[in-house]
């Protein structure tokens, strides 16, 4: 808690490339729909939503009496930041499954079925436990460890499953607050993210690739081995892990996608262990 999550969540926006003419039409469009244009001006920044942990179902995947666009569907282009995950009902939860699988809000009444788009990139934030000082004895609830794993079984393993990277923030001191600020401002973090999806969009040409492929993140199937080869030792490496893992083929293809985007990230051609 007060580690600065919420912050760090709020900060991504300023670090991802502005909207090309297409996908701001289309952000302008459901935003558009849903009545929140305003002045009927094209949308350049990409959305940020961060809807409230009461919020309703229809509310987040879309819906209602005449199916307006939920905050999956608001976030298109952009970031959906879920603070205090576990704190959102497991219906709203759930939903998300398919959105983040299909890239599409499928909103069906008895009057309509009604299909957004929801390509979207989500961030989630949570404490390790309802009091959220688990790792301290001296601040730490009465029932913990007990309700740490309470806590954390609100979120199903097929929702974790589908989040890609997972970090630990630990407690900021007041020595650190104290520190200098950075060297590296988002503006230059900015430049080097511009940086990679030029590499990946160029890698995407050369290779032929259907035009809606942009990011790596996109890439699946045959086109994911083309982009993410690995040596021998690495491809070793990665079987290890995901037999000690446990992890999904979901996850493995997840692995790749990131690991190809951190050498993006460093300019690298190959990916290493």
């Amino acid at each position: 808690p007060g580690s600065g999550k919420s912050m760090l969540a709020a900060r991504l926006p300023g670090i991802l490339p502005e909207l090309s003419p297409a996908e701001a039409l289309e952000v302008s469009m459901i935003h558009s729909i849903a009545g929140m244009l305003e002045g009927g001006k094209l949308i350049r920044q990409r959305p940020f939503r961060d809807p409230h942990h009461s919020a309703s179902l229809p509310s987040v995947i879309g819906g209602g009496h005449k199916a307006k666009p939920g905050e999956i569907s608001l976030a298109h282009h952009g970031v959906l930041f879920l603070d205090e995950l576990p704190e959102f009902s497991r219906q709203t939860l759930e939903s998300l499954r398919q959105p983040l699988e299909t890239r599409s809000a499928l909103v069906s009444r008895v009057n309509y079925h009604v299909t957004f788009p929801a390509k979207f990139q989500l961030v989630a934030a949570m404490n390790p436990c309802r009091c959220g000082h688990i790792d301290d004895a001296a601040l730490a609830c009465s029932r913990a460890p007990k309700c740490m794993a309470e806590y954390q079984q609100k979120i199903s393993g097929p929702i974790f499953d589908r989040i890609d990277i997972h970090i630990d923030v630990p407690a900021v001191k007041a020595a650190d607050l104290a520190l200098p600020p950075p060297k590296e401002s988002s503006a230059h973090v900015a430049l080097r993210v511009a940086r990679a999806r030029q590499r990946q969009m160029e890698r995407f040409q050369r290779l032929g690739a259907p035009s809606h492929l942009l990011t790596n993140a996109d890439a699946d199937g045959e086109i994911l081995m083309q982009i993410a080869p690995l040596d021998a030792a690495t491809q070793s490496l990665l079987v290890d892990a995901s037999e000690r893992m446990k992890l999904s083929a979901r996850g493995y293809h997840r692995v790749l996608r990131v690991a190809r985007t951190i050498a993006d990230l460093d300019g690298a051609e190959s990916i290493e262990q």
